[in-house]
């Protein structure tokens, strides 16, 4: 299932050139992922810090086709993707509003695993529920 997540690009965003940093499009992705967890009723102080599983990012890609400035209207299409029982990987695709095309594409994937131990874990329920969804 695709999620919309919409955002103004704020000027704290942009580089010396007046265009979105790279790395800030990765953060805007972690954003918009955070914002649409919140959505399907995970409570993210839990999730990401007194849970009895971690699901960090092993792998995370960009690819840029058009500059973003400062004022522009974004929207964020997010779709979860299962990949193994442990696994599963977003795709973002990040468009100004009004317009058809993506300005950006990327892509972050993501591993579930016991905090202690540092090992594998099967998705918790409501999470895989959420991928598969």
């Amino acid at each position: 299932m695709t999620h919309i997540y919409q955002r103004t690009v704020r000027f704290e965003d942009t580089d010396a050139a007046g265009v979105v940093y790279f790395a800030n499009v990765l953060k805007i992705c972690h954003e918009a992922y955070e914002e649409i967890l919140i959505t399907a009723g995970f409570d993210l102080k839990s999730f990401f810090r007194d849970s009895d599983v971690a699901v960090p990012i092993i792998h995370a890609d960009v690819d840029f086709f058009r500059p973003l400035h400062c004022g522009d209207r974004l929207s964020v299409q997010i779709s979860p993707h299962p990949i193994n029982d442990s696994e599963f990987e977003i795709i973002y695709e990040i468009s100004l509003v009004g317009f058809d095309r993506p300005a950006s594409r990327a892509l972050t994937r993501h591993v579930c695993i016991d905090p202690v131990g540092r090992s594998r874990k099967e998705l918790p329920p409501k999470l895989r529920q959420w991928v598969q969804h």
